[in-house]
């Protein structure tokens, strides 16, 4: 069983800068490919960027390539999202998500586990 906790949310302006981590615990992350979600109020949870337990090549989605930068460190058994240039469109509740896959699946539904979420507001 892997316990995730997702922190580094919060109300920034456009433009603006966050920084995400997610902090396992239970079992090593070193195994597990990662992603990010997200959620905005009516709308479906979308893949935002996964990365394998290697740390190579990650995929990111079309809407957040060049801003956003996925990094983990196995060492310390969490993820990170840094997030850069941000729009009021990427306001949502942002998730993190193992999976056992060796692939980067983008389907929330192929993920074992999930965070409880943290709060991205994007406005000014």
């Amino acid at each position: 069983q892997v316990q995730l906790v997702e922190s580094g949310g919060g109300l920034v302006q456009p433009g603006g800068s966050l920084r995400l981590a997610c902090a396992a615990s239970g079992r090593t992350l070193s195994t597990y490919a990662m992603g990010w979600f997200r959620q905005a109020p009516e709308k479906e949870r979308e893949f935002v960027v996964g990365i394998r337990w290697s740390g190579y090549m990650p995929y990111y989605a079309d809407s957040v390539k060049g801003r956003f930068i996925i990094s983990r460190d196995n060492t310390r058994n969490t993820l990170y999202l840094q997030m850069n240039s941000l729009k009021p469109e990427d306001t949502a509740v942002y998730y993190c998500a193992a999976t056992s896959s060796i692939t980067i699946p983008t389907s929330s539904n192929r993920y074992d586990y999930w965070g409880q979420g943290t709060q991205v507001t994007v406005s000014s």
